[in-house]
């Protein structure tokens, strides 16, 4: 569920201390909470697939606040691509992949962080990461103590299949050289010879850089006359962790 803030957000779910502190750091931003859902709330389990928990954010974007204000409710909504395939961070990936299937896309400009929001796990005893994202494991870590990784069992948010953010040529990962008809996606000053093209996701190792050019330059090396996308080592640290995240599921076997 999207939300203005805390006080539209707590009609919906339990929130304590741990959520109230992360909420006071990190809202309006990108960390989707999941948490017990109030059974007085009103909110359809279609919401929820059908679970007792609910995942709450609030966008700091403010064309998103924007929509929010004018609706004066709470909104829940798909993300605005195919499941599985790579995420639009533009309005022209939005058209590109659902056409006709939508009547209107709101163009806010280009997403300033480029990968979708951390998912944390309150609903237990343990704050659980559910998928690393935009807030980093490290400043979750300094404001609750160690997390937990996610149970194996059904996945409790999106983005946590096995496959997901996949392009629809193979994907390579900590290449060091090319094979034929490859494109690279390049980090650092320095790339190997031999890729058909290349495009740097950040030439300074830019963590930040690299994440919000990621999705769009998948999206730009995903056709002919391309066999493949390889892609240089990302460090796995900060946003990297969430970076590597999205590679791993999009090079994993569909």
């Amino acid at each position: 569920m999207h939300v203005r803030g805390l006080a539209e957000a707590e009609a919906l779910a339990i929130f304590d201390d741990r959520a109230r502190k992360v909420v006071a750091r990190f809202w309006p931003g990108p960390l989707t909470l999941v948490l017990p859902r109030l059974a007085d709330s009103g909110l359809s389990l279609l919401a929820s697939a059908g679970l007792d928990t609910v995942a709450i954010r609030a966008p700091a974007h403010e064309v998103a606040q924007a929509l929010l204000r004018e609706t004066g409710r709470p909104i829940a909504a798909p993300s605005a691509n195919r499941s599985g395939r790579v995420s639009p961070t533009e309005a022209a990936h939005v058209a590109e992949e659902l056409g006709d299937r939508v009547s209107l896309i709101l163009d806010g400009g280009r997403t300033p962080v480029g990968l979708e929001s951390t998912v944390l796990d309150l609903s237990g005893g343990t704050p659980a990461l559910l998928r690393p994202g935009g807030v980093t494991s490290e400043q979750l870590t300094e404001l609750l103590g160690p997390l937990a990784a996610p149970a194996t069992a059904s996945p409790k948010s999106p983005g946590m299949l096995a496959s997901h953010y996949a392009p629809s040529l193979p994907l390579r990962l900590d290449v060091v050289g090319a094979r034929p008809g490859e494109a690279l996606l390049a980090f650092g000053p320095e790339a190997p010879p031999g890729f058909v093209e290349v495009l740097w996701l950040s030439r300074t190792g830019d963590l930040a850089e690299a994440a919000a050019n990621l999705f769009a330059m998948l999206r730009a090396f995903d056709r002919p006359p391309f066999t493949g996308i390889g892609v240089m080592p990302i460090p796995e640290h900060g946003l990297g962790r969430a970076i590597n995240d999205r590679l791993r599921r999009a090079a994993a076997p569909r």
